[in-house]
């Protein structure tokens, strides 16, 4: 019965695909990279537990989706939404920067734990958000 609650929260939310079209901007201008200044993982709070914070300069327009590069896997990709606090978690909102929180599918991150693939989930390096000038 346990296993059966677990798969039933688990098939819920959508899984969100790297091949969305409105994803990733195509450009010919320079684009940028950056990595998460702090990542959240806490399944077991439930859904939107498991999420990684960006620092964008102002004046940046940040990409729809970020990506999360774990050897050995496959992408996965996430959504993104703007973050209203001054201070999130410890980050303390710099000076012409402006923070954004980069949700991972709970499916897809117990997944990766389930496979002992844990400490790649908290490596920054995995996480890459792009952005480009506005």
């Amino acid at each position: 019965m346990g296993v059966s609650y677990v798969s039933d929260k688990l098939e819920r939310s959508p899984v969100v695909t790297c091949n969305a079209p409105y994803g990733f901007f195509p450009t010919k201008n320079a684009k940028f990279y950056t990595y998460p200044e702090k990542i959240v993982l806490q399944p077991w709070r439930g859904q939107h537990h498991i999420y990684a914070v960006f620092k964008i300069p102002q004046g940046y327009q940040y990409e729809y989706l970020f990506r999360l590069k774990i050897p050995g896997e496959p992408i996965h990709c996430g959504g993104l939404v703007p973050v209203e606090e001054n201070v999130i978690a410890g980050i303390p909102r710099k000076q012409g920067y402006y923070l954004v929180r980069g949700y991972l599918n709970t499916r897809i991150a117990l997944n990766l734990i389930f496979q002992g693939k844990i400490n790649q989930l908290q490596q920054s390096q995995n996480w890459q958000l792009g952005y480009v000038k506005k």
